[in-house]
């Protein structure tokens, strides 16, 4: 029987093999299993090579399957390079070279490996069409496999976890998960119709957008407390602002092209954090985190300072409305904050060694000004994060009334008498 749909003969079986090699998605899953073994330091690369193999083979063969269902199953794609038996041969190729690479781990003597590498293979297989009928599942199992990829990596050099690869691997899970809530709502006319339920169909398009920004903020900041309790080195926040910089314009656009973006930015995101991993840049050049006390009494100022003038801009970019409501809260709030900030003081719950000295009204200078910059910061990023609907303009508004007086009087006209009146 044919192995190729389309042709005949070993070169189309290898063409329709071939399509099923698809690097958006099967790099990722390679290059992370590549930098769970960066971690460990010094590294095995053949060792490092077997895992990258394993998780190639896993993602190959929930690309074969899941074609498989789709066309062969469920009717759903118009087309497919391989008949059913070249699946089927497909998906035991696959298999075969993932155990075969189960097995040069175990040799190695990292049964650890072993035992993180074998899920891989599993939630490829069970993708479709058991993992992809409910929104958990849907959104979660490519990130956990990528999560896999990393911590095996890891173990599969050192015999062991540490509190590194498994931060790291918590947060792609995280931020993989939002872009694929995103990869998902690009079919979502389609699943609707079919009753597939992903993120986007449960919670609708818009909801799962939001859900999908959340995930993404989580997992991107999340590299921040990581770096200040040193768990990661203090230039990988770097990766954080290149892929924030990418994600901050993706979320704005269409399923699609978010897509596009996100997935090259997690690969900008895997990068940085590679090199500030591996490399250590900033701890090898000796860099410092920048000493702002050098501006001596004036340091709690240029804080202030600084923060004001980002809630400023937000709040003037956000408009006169905004601004006038975040000033009206900001007003409401200061007593209570005037009040617990004095008596906060007055018992020394804490002090402020890096200020002017300059009291007023019984409290230093700079905390009443920062009684007003926090509160107008947070109303500045939630006008920012929540934009309310422009109002439509006076005249447009009298337009629209004007009209529907209009059709009312025509209304009139047309009804002629009232049945329920007798014409009266």
């Amino acid at each position: 029987m044919a192995i190729a749909r389309h042709g005949a003969g070993p070169a189309a079986a290898a063409r329709a093999y071939a399509s099923q090699v698809h690097p958006v998605f099967m790099l990722p899953p390679v290059a992370t299993a590549l930098f769970g073994a960066a971690l460990a330091g010094e590294f095995d690369p053949g060792v490092a090579l077997v895992y990258a193999g394993a998780a190639f083979f896993a993602v190959y063969t929930a690309h074969v399957k899941d074609g498989y269902v789709d066309f062969h199953r469920r009717g759903e794609d118009d087309d497919h390079p391989m008949t059913e038996r070249g699946c089927r041969l497909g998906l035991a190729g696959a298999t075969v070279g993932f155990l075969a690479c189960l097995a040069a781990l175990a040799a190695a003597a990292t049964p650890l490996a072993v035992a993180i590498a074998a899920p891989m293979w599993l939630i490829g297989y069970l993708h479709a069409p058991q993992l992809d009928t409910n929104p958990a599942t849907t959104t979660l199992g490519y990130p956990v496999g990528i999560g896999l990829c990393l911590l095996g990596g890891y173990a599969a050099q050192t015999g062991t976890l540490a509190v590194a690869p498994l931060a790291l691997s918590a947060v792609f899970v995280v931020i993989l998960a939002g872009v694929k809530v995103i990869d998902d709502a690009q079919d979502y006319d389609y699943d609707r119709s079919i009753d597939k339920r992903t993120v986007a169909v449960a919670l609708g398009p818009d909801r799962a957008r939001r859900v999908a920004t959340a995930a993404l903020g989580v997992g991107l900041f999340a590299v921040v407390p990581l770096t200040v309790v040193e768990v990661l080195p203090p230039s990988a926040p770097a990766a954080s602002l290149a892929f924030g910089a990418v994600a901050a314009v993706a979320v704005r656009k269409d399923a699609t092209t978010a897509t596009m973006l996100l997935v090259r930015g997690a690969y900008l995101f895997l990068a940085g954090l590679l090199v500030a991993t591996f490399f250590r840049p900033l701890a090898a050049a000796g860099v410092a985190l920048p000493d702002v006390t050098l501006l001596g009494p004036y340091t709690y100022l240029a804080t202030e300072a600084l923060f004001g003038t980002a809630a400023a801009v937000l709040l003037v970019r956000a408009g006169r409305a905004a601004l006038w409501r975040a000033t009206r809260t900001v007003a409401a709030v200061y007593p209570v904050a005037y009040v617990w900030d004095w008596y906060t003081l007055e018992v020394g719950v804490f002090s402020i060694p890096m200020r002017t000295r300059i009291e007023l009204l019984g409290i230093p200078l700079e905390e009443h000004l920062f009684m007003l910059v926090v509160p107008a910061l947070v109303l500045g990023v939630h006008e920012t994060v929540n934009p309310r609907p422009r109002r439509r303009s006076a005249e447009a508004t009298a337009d629209r009334d004007g009209d529907r007086d209009g059709d009312a009087a025509v209304g009139d006209e047309d009804a002629g008498p009232d049945p329920d009146t007798g014409g009266q």
